[in-house]
């Protein structure tokens, strides 16, 4: 309701009361989030589910959706994620973003975002889910291409719409499947039937879980559709840390997650997540160390950790995957509004290699973004909430069956990450300064970077703790007494963490021998093919181009006169002759009028006679 207010009455309306409008809901539903959780550890139900069902959405035969919300540990979890991660968002666009044009457009669409989530996240059947997931497709289309005027930032937002519509498109053939077999699109029945009906392993277990991967990876932007998020950079910066941190690209993790009893029945879909996100995490990884745009660095960042959090679904530790979701919504939309703050303070220069010293014209921009920094390559041990989540997925990894390859991948990537990570903190705020920053501080832009600093810095502390305190932990929380939940504190003590640990500030040195002790300029960088390559996303784009683009073209200007345009161009032809033929009986003489007239009556009545005599 405040979206459709901000953009109806948004003209209207000062940006002052937009602004209250727009943080004031997302601050209301957090606060109703939290209140719903308070309540849920207080009266814990006793199968852990709170259900509502709000009305019947359409009947047909035994098909009757409804308009029901599901509440458990893991949309809850999902729940208090979104809208508090919203509301920081929120709170730092409102002066942000007061100098665009379209703010109230900017908000209504913003709110239409996490409204959508938060379908997606409560939904009691996949097709109410299924709007959700919808919903947030199209505010990722309005929302990158907010600044339209620009041609550049349309075509970015068609590139994200196009490319997630083919994995929404296997998804639908998946719910097809899944009712078709299983007469049900609830997500509790179809986690009853599915083991039940369908056998281990099975040909429509397999599809079925092979269809809503195809989904999931279109939305968590994983290999092959991984392509349209470096682009999705030409929206806003907070529509970035929206879009990263707890909406849109989560969509497919929260998907796989739910529907973990279908993919436990797929292994050989397991299989092809873990290697997906093995091979996703690498090849993002290594792209974000070419790049010079400081969002396009953070955009391969939350491709190659999405990676991460694909192999633990893919070996069935959701919840570690689910606490990995909730410790990057932190530190990724931390980096994002920091990086924004950055950007605008210099006059919208995106190029690191034109950054340098911002470390003492921007001081709580530094530290902050320090904090995000090292919470996203793990360099602290445990302290950081990237730290204790990675390093919980890594250990899972080791623990199971097979997954030492992965885990080899898992540590490379933590390097990757630390020297592309500290990379980019350098060549941004240290050495020498070549632009000069403006050094306005806004308490709206403040107070959020400072709060998701804290938490990014000190999460997985606040892990420990609970888990010390005989709190069950996130993950158990999330996942119940699984098999691939660890016990408390083994991620913390285990010999892989040590491992990571000693990985990142690998990296770490990597990146200061590189880029701290001499900066290397922009074009030294771009003379090798490889650097290309990497810069270039490994060439997806290109191959897509020769693949798909061009033959599609080549068979639109081929095609251009078949056989249907000129079954419709021979209907409008057809039409402007009988025009011209009708029109030629309009003399404006009044007694050929009557005399039409006269002689179209009598035929009237003699048409009328004759069908009376035959009748008869």
């Amino acid at each position: 309701m405040a979206g459709f207010v901000a953009l109806v009455a948004g003209r209207a309306l000062s940006k002052r009361l937009v602004a209250w409008i727009g943080v004031g809901s997302v601050a209301a539903s957090m606060v109703v989030t939290l209140l719903v959780a308070a309540g849920y550890f207080a009266h814990r139900p006793p199968n852990g589910v709170y259900s509502q069902t709000l009305w019947t959405w359409i009947r047909i035969g035994d098909f009757a959706p409804v308009i029901g919300l599901h509440l458990d540990a893991l949309s809850l979890v999902m729940i208090v994620v979104v809208t508090v991660v919203a509301f920081l968002i929120h709170l730092f666009s409102s002066t942000h973003m007061e100098n665009e044009e379209g703010y109230g457009r900017f908000f209504a669409y913003m709110n239409l975002f996490v409204s959508s989530m938060l379908i997606l996240v409560l939904a009691d059947n996949l097709l109410l889910l299924y709007l959700g997931w919808e919903g947030v497709g199209l505010c990722s289309y309005l929302l990158i291409g907010f600044w339209y005027r620009i041609p550049a930032n349309g075509h970015a937002a068609m590139k994200a719409f196009i490319i997630t519509r083919v994995g929404d498109a296997a998804m639908a053939v998946g719910l097809f499947l899944i009712f078709w077999s299983l007469g049900t699109l609830d997500i509790s029945q179809i986690s009853q039937r599915a083991p039940q009906q369908w056998p281990a392993g099975c040909g429509l277990a397999v599809a079925a879980a092979a269809l809503l991967l195809g989904g999931a990876v279109g939305k968590s932007a994983q290999l092959p559709l991984q392509t349209w998020l470096p682009d999705a950079m030409a929206g806003p910066s907070p529509v970035s840390a929206l879009i990263h941190a707890a909406t849109m690209v989560t969509a497919g993790v929260y998907l796989i997650a739910r529907m973990n009893a279908l993919f436990a029945l797929a292994p050989v879909v397991q299989g092809v997540i873990v290697v997906i996100g093995a091979a996703t995490m690498l090849l993002a990884a290594f792209s974000a160390l070419a790049q010079h745009d400081i969002k396009r660095v953070l955009a391969y960042s939350t491709i190659s950790q999405i990676g991460y959090m694909f192999m633990a679904l893919g070996i069935g530790a959701w919840g570690a995957a689910i606490l990995h979701f909730a410790s990057h919504a932190f530190f990724k939309a931390l980096l994002f509004l920091a990086a924004g703050v950055v950007i605008q303070r210099l006059g919208d220069e995106h190029d690191m290699f034109r950054m340098g010293g911002l470390r003492k014209q921007l001081p709580l921009v530094f530290w902050t973004f320090l904090a995000g920094a090292l919470s996203l390559s793990a360099a602290l041990p445990i302290l950081t909430a990237g730290s204790y989540s990675k390093d919980t997925i890594l250990t899972l990894l080791h623990a199971v069956p097979g997954g030492k390859t992965a885990l080899a991948a898992g540590l490379l990537g933590v390097i990757v990450t630390s020297i592309y990570t500290f990379r980019m903190v350098f060549l941004t705020f240290f050495g020498p300064a070549k632009m000069q920053a403006e050094r306005t501080n806004r308490l709206p832009e403040s107070i959020p970077l400072v709060l998701l600093a804290l938490v990014a810095a000190f999460g997985g502390v606040a892990g420990l703790a609970g888990q010390n305190a005989n709190w069950p932990g996130l993950v158990q929380f999330v996942q119940g007494g699984s098999s691939v939940a660890p016990a408390a504190g083994e991620a913390a003590i285990s010999h892989v963490a040590l491992g990571a640990i000693a990985a990142s500030w690998l990296g770490l040195a990597i990146a200061a021998a590189l880029y701290l002790r001499r900066r290397p300029a922009p074009a030294g960088e771009t003379e090798s093919a490889l650097h290309r390559l990497l810069a270039a996303g490994w060439g997806f784009d290109a191959l897509y181009d020769r693949l798909f683009v061009r033959p599609w073209l080549w068979i639109a200007r081929v095609n251009r006169s078949d056989i249907v345009d000129s079954f419709y161009e021979a209907i409008g032809q057809a039409t402007v002759a009988l025009h011209g033929m009708m029109s030629g009986s309009q003399t404006g003489r009044t007694r050929q009028y009557a005399t039409g007239v006269a002689l179209g009556t009598i035929l009237f009545i003699a048409l009328m006679v004759l069908l009376r005599f035959w009748h008869s």
